[in-house]
């Protein structure tokens, strides 16, 4: 079990003031979270003008960055669509990569989502696979790929909780009837963040907590950045040992 700081996947920059927008910001914050009791690092590279990215250029300066401000810590990045915009422009980035993260999130909801997972596995990245509905499982299972992925990201974005639940229940049953046997990071957004937390804490699931899912502390208040939100959600997780 593992608590994953996702540190800056807020779409707007506005988000948070302490959201990392560039490759020494997010270098920082990285540290800043594995002290505060992360075990690996979620990011989404920015270009120059801050906005997400997958060209080569934007991930290879923040992966250098986080390298050597966080030596041998895990590092992942997104591939989601919406960076993008373009499955060509995504898969022809993935090609360029000189700096490779040890793995990149693939969201089974989306079009291209095989070609994606194909073109990271022919570079050597991991591939985590992001489940956000039944049909995402299944789909992972049809593909075969469940079997080959380094783990399962349930990530629920239904903000009312019996509803979060009853969905991430589904996709658990799934991944069970299918035989897909690996680790599973679980988490929710906004007003899910810390019921999931405590749920992964639980069933001995990993999570993750940061910039791209809330930014509110468990009382409510607004964390200071992403190293509170790491500390709010390692406590939790020692207070089940």
């Amino acid at each position: 079990m593992i608590v994953q700081a996702c540190i800056n996947g807020a779409h707007a920059a506005d988000f948070h003031p302490a959201l990392p927008l560039d490759p020494d910001a997010m270098a920082r914050d990285g540290a800043a979270s594995l002290a505060a009791g992360a075990a690996e690092l979620h990011v989404h590279a920015r270009g120059a003008d801050r906005q997400e990215s997958l060209a080569p250029e934007a991930m290879d300066r923040t992966v250098a960055a986080l390298r050597r401000a966080c030596p041998g810590t895990l590092i992942g990045v997104s591939t989601g669509a919406w960076i993008e915009k373009d499955d060509r422009r995504t898969l022809a980035a993935i090609a360029g990569w000189r700096e490779l993260p040890d793995y990149a999130s693939v969201n089974l909801g989306e079009a291209a989502a095989p070609e994606v997972m194909e073109a990271l596995r022919e570079r050597g990245v991991g591939i985590e696979a992001g489940l956000a509905s039944i049909g995402d499982a299944l789909r992972l299972a049809n593909l075969d790929h469940g079997r080959r992925v380094l783990r399962v990201l349930i990530e629920i974005s239904e903000q009312t909780l019996d509803e979060a639940f009853a969905v991430a229940d589904g996709i658990e049953k799934v991944l069970q009837r299918e035989g897909i046997h690996r680790s599973i990071l679980l988490h929710g957004e906004n007003a899910t963040v810390w019921p999931f937390v405590q749920r992964a804490a639980l069933r001995k699931f990993s999570t993750r907590v940061g910039l791209e899912d809330g930014k509110e502390l468990p009382g409510g208040s607004v964390a200071d950045g992403n190293a509170a939100l790491v500390a709010a959600a390692v406590g939790i997780y020692r207070a089940r040992r």
